[in-house]
C-alpha cells in the first residue's frame, strides 16, 4: 500500500549520493529495505537519525524512513523524496507522523515492495527527464517509414543526443541490416521475450548492438516473430528512463505489443507519398493509431501528384503536418555501402531531421 501526503518542501540540494538513505533501528525493517535495495541495484547509506555528516541528510537522492524513527527526524530540514515505511496499516497515526516529517509517500510492507524497488531502481540509474519518443509508421507500404526512422536516430545521435532506435516491425527485415551491422554483436528481440517487471535502462542499453553512435533494438533473422505485450512494456519503459531520445519503426498493423509500444510515444509520425490512393491507406492507418495515440502528425513524401502537395495531404488527413521529407539522390547506393539514411549531415534528409528534433524538443521543454 502507497499514500501521497501533499506538501510543498524546498527541493534537495545539489551532489546528490547514488543510493538512498536509510533511517531506522528495527533489525527486520531494515533487512527488508536493505533485501529491496540489493533487487533495485542500489547501495544505501544506513543511520539510526538525521546523519551528522554535513550535507548527509540533503545529498541523498532518496530517504526511507522507518515508521520507528520518525520521532527522530521532527526538526530535519525540509526535502523531496522522503518515504516513511512501516508495516502497520491499521495505524491511524502513521499520517500524522508522516506530515510532521514532510514525506512525500507513506508506504507499508510488504504490499509496497515492488513500488518501492522501482523507486530505489529509478534512483540507482539516476534518472532525470524521460526519452522524448517518437514513432515512425508508414502510411502505406513502400512509403520509407523505416528509412525516416533511420534518419531521425542517426541525426539524433550526430546531435550529441543518447539515442535508441526500435524496431517493432519483426517482419520487416531487422533495421540492423539497414544500418549494416546485422553481423555486430548484441542481443535482439527474441532474448527479451521473457522480461517481465522492470528491466534496468543501463543494462539494456549495453547489451544492445551500438551502430552509429546509437544504440538498435532489431530482430534476429529466427523464427520468433512476436514477444509479449508486457516485455514490450518494460523494454521500453526502461529505454525512456535513460533519456535522450528513442525511435520506433512501427509495422502497419495494430497488436498487443504495437499498442504498448503506442501507449509511450511523445509523438507519432505517418510517412505519406503524395498520392490519392496513398492518402486514402493512410486515413485507415491514422484512426487506427490515433485511438491510443494523441499526437499524431504527417510527414509528407514527395513527389506530389498534381493538385496534392503536402499541405493538402495534411488537410485530407485532418493531421498536423510535421513536414515534407525530401528526396535524397544517391540514398539506395549508400545504404549498400554501408552508409545509413541520414549519414550525410548536409544532406535534404538529414536537414529535415535537424529541424523536426529542434521543433520536438523545443514543444517538450515548453510544453
Amino acid at each position: 500500500m502507497t499514500g501521497t501526503v501533499t506538501h510543498d518542501p524546498p527541493p534537495a540540494a545539489a551532489g546528490r549520493q547514488s543510493g538512498p538513505l536509510i533511517v531506522t533501528e528495527d533489525p527486520d525493517l531494515l533487512d527488508d529495505l536493505l533485501r529491496l535495495c540489493a533487487a533495485a541495484g542500489a547501495t544505501p547509506e544506513v543511520h539510526p537519525s538525521v546523519p551528522e555528516r554535513r550535507g548527509g541528510w540533503e545529498a541523498a537522492p532518496l530517504v526511507l524512513v522507518g515508521d520507528d524513527a520518525a520521532h527522530r527526524l521532527r526538526g530535519a530540514p525540509r526535502r523531496r523524496q522522503v518515504v516513511l515505511v512501516g508495516r502497520d496499516q491499521d495505524d491511524p497515526g502513521v499520517w500524522r507522523r508522516a506530515v510532521e516529517i514532510g514525506a512525500d509517500h507513506v508506504l507499508m510492507l510488504p504490499d509496497g515492495e515492488q513500488w518501492l524497488v522501482d523507486r530505489i531502481a529509478d534512483v540507482a540509474e539516476g534518472v532525470g527527464r524521460p526519452a522524448l519518443t517518437v514513432g515512425v509508421i508508414g502510411g502505406r507500404g513502400g512509403a520509407g517509414a523505416s528509412t525516416l526512422a533511420c534518419a531521425l536516430a542517426v541525426t539524433a545521435a550526430r546531435e550529441g543526443l543518447r539515442t535508441l532506435l526500435v524496431d517493432a516491425d519483426p517482419l520487416g527485415g531487422g533495421l540492423d541490416v539497414l544500418l549494416g551491422g546485422e553481423t555486430t554483436e548484441g542481443l535482439r528481440w527474441p532474448a527479451f521475450a521473457a522480461s517481465r517487471g522492470r528491466v534496468g535502462g543501463g543494462a539494456l542499453e549495453e547489451s544492445l548492438p551500438e551502430l552509429h553512435s546509437l544504440r538498435v533494438l532489431s530482430w534476429d533473422r529466427g523464427d520468433c516473430v512476436a514477444v509479449p505485450p508486457q516485455a514490450v512494456r518494460a523494454v521500453l519503459a526502461a529505454a525512456r528512463r535513460r533519456g535522450g531520445a528513442v525511435v520506433v519503426d512501427l509495422p502497419r498493423r495494430i497488436d498487443d505489443g504495437v499498442a504498448e509500444v503506442l501507449a509511450q510515444l511523445d509523438l507519432g509520425v505517418l510517412v505519406v507519398p503524395a498520392e490519392l490512393r496513398a492518402v486514402a491507406a493512410a486515413g485507415r492507418i491514422a484512426s487506427a493509431v490515433g485511438m491510443v495515440l494523441r499526437d499524431l502528425r504527417v510527414a509528407v513524401r514527395g513527389p506530389a501528384a498534381p493538385g496534392l502537395d503536402d499541405r493538402e495531404v495534411a488537410r485530407l488527413l485532418g493531421l498536423p503536418l510535421a513536414g515534407e521529407v525530401p528526396a535524397e539522390p544517391g540514398l539506395p547506393r549508400a545504404t549498400e555501402g554501408g552508409h545509413p539514411p541520414g549519414a550525410a549531415a548536409r544532406g535534404p534528409l538529414a536537414r529535415f531531421c535537424r529541424e523536426f528534433w529542434e521543433r520536438a524538443m523545443t514543444e517538450t521543454r515548453t510544453g
